[in-house]
């Protein structure tokens, strides 16, 4: 029998997968505020006991928030909907201080999650209004982190203002006593269009050094930017609630790639594949890096895959636990 013989005939051997190429961004997932806030909620439930409540999902991610329900979090959306004697947690969006000031009121044990950029941000918030200034926020209407900075100040000191448009026609009280501020999660790109038109109207205005959006939210712009002229498509992997996600997906697309926003990798459409030699994958910085991986695993059933990083920085940013679970 010769080795001709033993072959399988060709019309029964496997087909070879097609080759696809994978660029992979870095840095993506995690930044290490989202890291701090779900440490927080995991070290509440060993010190505490499960039920530990959570005020608000802790990050904008199904993945993490039905982890954390597995190990004993319940998450809410009021302070009302927690129990006396229980301890709850705020989520790393910020709250307005009438929401820890009701905790005290009710002798609640609470657990402050709030990013300390975003702390940042309302420390400034404090500053201007005690300056009397008028605050031009920029940021998205409805966001949690914006809710937050708004109930930092009193009522009627901050105006919103989400679109370079916006601050074309913004009328304000009085233009030499006028601040701006960001929200954290912003594009880069869009948000430096709006501070300039700011500028450009009401040279006075006083703000941070070009914006408040964290060092996460710019390096993963960066490194999709970096990454998306080389790719076909993008997958973003991050929730359709997170900010800074949607944002990645609008990069990639500006950049003159298609992308899409996945949660994970059971909502890959493979039809979008069609024609596609390159494919980027980056992730939200609420995204796990396990849905990373199983989004590269499932490339990897389907095709005989090349992978590249793509870094454009390297995080080494930790913050302090709360006092509390510090100890």
């Amino acid at each position: 029998m010769t080795v001709t013989d033993l072959a399988a005939p060709a019309s029964t051997r496997p087909s070879p997968l097609p080759r696809l190429a994978v660029l992979v961004a870095a840095p993506r997932g995690f930044c290490a505020g989202v890291d701090r806030a779900i440490h927080i909620v995991e070290l509440a439930i060993e010190r505490y006991g499960a039920p530990v409540y959570v005020r608000h999902e802790i990050v904008h991610n199904r993945y993490v928030v039905e982890t954390l329900k597995a190990k004993g979090a319940i998450f809410v959306e009021e302070l009302d909907e927690v129990p006396d004697g229980v301890p709850v947690v705020f989520s790393a969006h910020g709250v307005p201080k009438a929401v820890p000031a009701a905790a005290e009121a009710r002798g609640l044990n609470y657990l402050d999650a709030t990013c300390p950029l975003v702390s940042k941000v309302h420390r400034q918030a404090e500053r201007l209004v005690d300056a009397g200034r008028h605050i031009l926020f920029i940021g998205h209407a409805g966001h949690p982190e914006v809710v937050g900075t708004f109930g930092q100040v009193p009522a009627g000191a901050m105006t919103l203002i989400e679109t370079v448009e916006d601050a074309r026609s913004i009328v304000v009280p009085d233009e030499v006593n006028l601040g701006f501020l960001t929200q954290t999660t912003l594009s880069v790109d869009d948000t430096a269009d709006v501070v300039a038109e700011l500028q450009r109207r009401f040279p006075a205005i006083q703000g941070p050094k070009g914006d408040d959006i964290c060092y996460a939210t710019s390096n993963r712009q960066a490194a999709v930017k970096a990454m998306a002229p080389r790719c076909d498509l993008v997958l973003v992997i991050g929730a359709a609630n997170s900010s800074n996600s949607q944002r990645l997906r609008e990069v990639a697309e500006r950049e003159g790639a298609r992308a899409h926003l996945i949660g994970r990798a059971a909502d890959i459409d493979w039809s979008w594949f069609d024609g596609v030699a390159t494919v980027g994958v980056t992730a939200g910085a609420s995204a796990p890096e396990v849905l990373v991986q199983e989004v590269m695993a499932a490339l990897a059933e389907r095709y005989t895959i090349t992978s590249e990083d793509i870094t454009t920085a390297v995080e080494q940013v930790v913050f302090k636990l709360p006092r509390a679970l510090a100890q």
